[in-house]
């Protein structure tokens, strides 16, 4: 009797990255090193997102803080799907034809958020060029429901570009998150090849023109370290973020996710992600985060703590309030 064994077909996470060249992954060094934890939060939080079918990016981008945060019960949801229209190089969220949209995301989101009962989450997602407003609306819708169902629930968004969508990015400002980030990435020279879908000034158009129509929500936006960028370089990108009135701005090491991806130039040490940081200061950024594994939502609820109490400061000191 002849047997018939079923596997099930993998999908392939990158296919346009099928035929690039192998780059060897460089050896982590100690500095960099994940916090490992088994906590009954880090199995809570897994299961609520298992069982509401969501996604997080902890998860799709290989995140090395997951179980850090997940242990805190803090879980950044990725909306919109899993499958991301772009091909960053140095992304691990899979690339290809996205599903469609589920109309009941914004409730599930929701309901996980009150399950876990967080007192701030971050919310992000891939990017939907498939869409003709990019997902904004769906974005705005996720927003509304989660101040609806969690009143005592700050908000923060991580969002895509919204390139050659018009005004759609408004939709998302007319929901008032309480920060609106996104993420510049790296510096002008290298978006040909890391980020060959998006645009440098319009990622930093998109961030003032949200200060410009709310200046009430915070601003963020995060830097990438390790392509081979020179530190003038970041430093003129720090200008142009604050040119844009970003109030916030995150700076974090590049680790490669495969061969396949960009190849890490180099690993910059503490004491370089310090001298940033002071710099960043300097340029007059209300808040700044800048180490080794720093990403975007890493320690967003007590960031956001802290950007509440500078921005109070800064307004007593100008005798506004």
């Amino acid at each position: 009797m002849r047997r018939f064994i079923s596997r099930k077909i993998m999908k392939i996470r990158h296919p346009e990255k099928q035929n690039k060249p192998v780059n060897p992954i460089k050896r982590k060094p100690k500095w960099i090193r994940s916090k490992v934890t088994n906590s009954k939060d880090f199995f809570l939080t897994k299961t609520i997102v298992n069982q509401n079918n969501l996604k997080t990016v902890c998860q799709e981008a290989n995140c090395p803080n997951i179980t850090e945060c997940w242990s805190k019960r803090h879980a950044t949801f990725l909306i919109m799907g899993d499958t991301c229209t772009r091909a960053c190089a140095f992304c691990d969220v899979i690339t290809g034809k996205p599903s469609k949209l589920d109309p009941l995301e914004p409730i599930k989101i929701s309901n996980a958020i009150n399950k876990l009962n967080l007192k701030h989450v971050v919310i992000t997602s891939v990017n939907r060029d498939d869409l003709d407003d990019g997902g904004s609306k769906h974005f705005r819708e996720v927003i509304e429901i989660t101040k609806k169902n969690n009143i005592n629930t700050t908000i923060e968004i991580l969002t895509p570009d919204f390139l050659r969508k018009g005004d759609s990015y408004k939709n998302v400002i007319k929901a008032k998150p309480d920060v609106f980030n996104h993420n510049i990435e790296t510096v002008p020279s290298m978006y040909r090849i890391i980020r060959p879908g998006s645009r440098y000034f319009s990622s930093l158009e998109l961030l003032k023109n949200v200060k410009q129509i709310d200046n009430k929500i915070f601003t963020k936006s995060g830097l990438m370290v390790g392509f081979g960028e020179t530190k003038d370089e970041i430093i003129q990108v720090m200008e142009d973020l604050r040119s844009a009135d970003v109030d916030f701005l995150t700076i974090g090491q590049y680790l490669q996710p495969s061969v396949k991806h960009f190849p890490l130039h180099r690993y910059y040490t503490p004491e370089e992600f310090k001298e940033l940081k002071e710099i960043a200061i300097s340029k007059g950024f209300l808040l700044v985060s800048s180490s080794p594994l720093t990403r975007s939502s890493y320690h967003a609820d007590e960031d956001f703590f802290k950007l509440r109490q500078k921005r109070v400061s800064q307004l007593n000191a100008k005798g506004i309030c």
